[in-house]
């Protein structure tokens, strides 16, 4: 069955590596905090350059597959099985949310792109990007509100 794109990572991640990346969100966003405006704007910053689980995922199979290739063709044949066995992983883990590699990953500390919202969006709120939208009901601030997120 198709997982929730949502919740699939996390559903096949240990419950404790999913609770140390949760106490390590909240640890970061605390001291961020801390440090006022100039620490959320820099954190925010960080945040948009950080790779989600998926992109790591992605980066890693693509090498595995280049690197299966290129040995396939100048060393051994036999190598072009890992370009195979990587395609099936990538297909396991587009249908299930799961892969060998993942809990790896994670264990890693590689957060999905939802978990990395997560704090984007809580020092957002804390910078005041989003005070006084949910007062206004016209258009105008949907697309302000809209436009904060996107930011």
């Amino acid at each position: 069955m198709m997982q929730n794109t949502k919740n699939r990572v996390p559903r096949h991640t240990d419950a404790a590596t999913n609770r140390e990346i949760q106490t390590h969100t909240r640890e970061r966003v605390l001291r961020v905090v801390r440090g006022g405006a100039t620490a959320i704007d820099q954190r925010l910053k960080e945040l948009d350059a950080e790779w989600d689980v998926e992109r790591v995922l992605e980066t890693n199979a693509a090498t595995a597959v280049l690197v299966g290739v290129a040995l396939g063709r100048f060393v051994d044949r036999r190598f072009y099985a890992m370009p195979a066995i990587v395609g099936g992983f990538l297909l396991q883990h587009a249908l299930q949310g799961w892969c060998p590699p993942l809990p790896v990953f994670r264990r890693m500390g590689f957060r999905t792109a939802d978990e990395i919202n997560e704090e984007r969006y809580a020092l957002k709120t804390l910078r005041g990007d989003f005070v006084g939208l949910g007062s206004r009901e016209d258009a105008t601030a949907a697309l302000l509100a809209l436009e904060a997120a996107r930011t």
